[in-house]
C-alpha cells in the first residue's frame, strides 16, 4: 500500500476482505508509515522505492493525483498488478501510457471506480443492455458534495501542482461520467462545458482548479444529456445521480440510497428493492448481504478489489475498470477542461 490517508484505509479493509497479506505500507513520512502500519495491520513499514523494489504482487497506489503515473509505472516495471487511485493522470496522454504500459507487460492495472459495484448499478446496466429500456434518449446527472464549500477548506486537492488541472471534475465527475458509459452501454463523442471556482484563495494560496462543473454532452449513440458536478453544494455529502430515459422506460439510481432501482414507465412506474431472488444475474453477483439487509459504500469496494483481484489470477469477472477506463475518464476531464477554455464544442478523443 502506498499511502495512509483515508482512501488507503478504504482498500485496505476491502484487501483483506479478498484474502491479501498486507506485506508492507509507505506514506509521505517514516513516522507516519509506521503508525499506519499498525494501526492497518501491515506487516511492515518501508520508504516508497524499499517498497516498489520488493515486487510485490499487488501493489496499491493511494498517493496524491500528482505522483500517481510514477509510481503506477514503477510499480509495473517491477512486475506488480496495479490498483491505482482515479485519477489515473492528471493528462489523458499520460493516462494513455500507462494502460499500454499495463497491456504490454501481460498485467492488471485497475482503477476504482467502484460505483458500478452496487447491485442496483449493474441492474441498471442490464435492463438497458437487454433492451428493456430501449434506445437511449436522454442522459441526466449529477455529483454534488459540500466538504469544500467555504474558503477556510482546504485540501491538496485544490492546488494543480498535486491535484493536477482538474479537481471537481476529475475527483468526482470522473465517478459520473464512467456510470453514464458504463451503464448506458454507450460513449461521450462530444460536450460543451463551463467550470466556475468559486473561492479565488483557500489557506492563503490562489486556486488554480475548479469548484463546480456543468456540461452537455452528445452520445455516440444520439443520445443528449446535461451532468453537473460540484464540491459547494451545502447539504449535498455524496449526491451521486443517474437517471437515463430510454423509449421503453427510465432508470434512476441515487447512491446515497442505493439499495434501489426506480424504474420509470409513461403508464405506471417501478421501485426495484435490491433482492438477489428478483435481480438479474450480475446484480444478484454482487448481491453479498440477503435482501433488507443494507449494502454500502464498503460493500462495493470490497466487491472491486476482490474483481481485480480474480483478474489478476487470470479469471474474467465482468466490468472491472482498468487503466483503458481511467485513460477514458481522463479523455474526457481534458475535453472538459478544453472546452472550458474554449466556449465551444470539444469532441472527446478515441485515440
Amino acid at each position: 500500500m502506498l499511502g495512509a490517508g483515508f482512501m488507503a484505509r478504504t482498500h485496505t479493509i476491502a484487501a483483506r476482505a479478498g484474502g491479501a497479506r498486507l506485506a508492507a505500507i509507505a506514506s509521505s513520512s517514516p513516522e507516519r508509515a509506521a503508525r499506519a502500519a499498525e494501526q492497518l495491520g501491515y506487516e511492515q513499514a518501508l520508504a516508497a522505492d524499499e517498497l516498489l523494489a520488493r515486487s510485490l504482487p499487488v501493489v496499491h497506489v493511494c498517493t496524491p493525483n500528482g505522483s500517481h503515473v510514477g509510481y503506477a509505472r514503477a510499480a509495473l516495471r517491477a512486475g506488480s498488478h496495479v490498483v491505482c487511485e482515479k485519477p489515473l493522470a492528471t493528462n489523458a496522454a499520460e493516462a494513455r501510457e500507462l494502460a499500454a504500459e499495463a497491456s504490454a507487460a501481460g498485467l492488471v492495472g485497475a482503477v476504482p471506480f467502484v460505483y458500478r459495484y452496487h447491485p442496483m448499478v449493474r441492474e441498471a446496466r442490464a435492463r438497458i443492455a437487454g433492451g428493456e429500456t430501449g434506445a437511449v434518449l436522454t442522459v441526466s446527472g449529477q455529483y454534488l458534495q459540500d466538504w469544500l464549500l467555504d474558503a477556510g477548506d482546504d485540501n491538496w486537492r485544490v492546488a494543480a501542482g498535486t491535484g493536477g488541472p482538474s479537481r471537481a471534475f476529475a475527483d468526482i465527475g470522473s465517478h459520473l461520467v464512467d456510470l453514464v458509459e458504463f451503464v448506458s452501454g454507450d460513449r461521450i463523442a462530444r460536450l460543451v462545458a463551463t467550470t466556475r471556482t468559486v473561492h479565488a484563495e483557500r489557506g492563503g494560496q490562489a486556486v488554480d482548479t475548479e469548484d463546480s462543473v456543468a456540461l452537455t454532452v452528445e452520445l455516440a449513440g444520439g443520445g443528449i444529456g446535461s451532468l453537473l458536478v460540484s464540491q459547494v453544494a451545502p447539504g449535498r455529502k455524496n449526491g451521486l445521480v443517474l437517471e437515463i430515459a430510454g423509449t421503453r422506460e427510465s432508470v434512476r439510481f441515487e447512491q446515497e440510497d442505493p439499495e434501489r432501482l426506480w424504474v420509470g414507465r409513461r403508464g405506471h412506474s417501478l421501485l426495484l428493492r435490491r433482492d438477489p431472488d428478483t435481480l438479474s444475474a450480475a446484480a444478484a453477483r454482487l448481491s453479498t448481504l440477503p435482501s433488507g439487509h443494507p449494502q454500502g459504500y464498503q460493500d462495493a469496494f470490497n466487491a472491486f478489489v476482490a474483481d481485480a483481484y480474480a483478474l489478476a489470477a487470470g479469471e474474467r469477472p465482468d466490468g472491472v475498470p482498468t487503466f483503458d477506463d481511467g485513460a477514458r475518464a481522463a479523455a474526457i476531464t481534458d475535453a472538459v477542461l478544453e472546452s472550458a477554455r474554449s466556449g465551444g464544442w470539444v469532441e472527446v478523443s478515441e485515440a
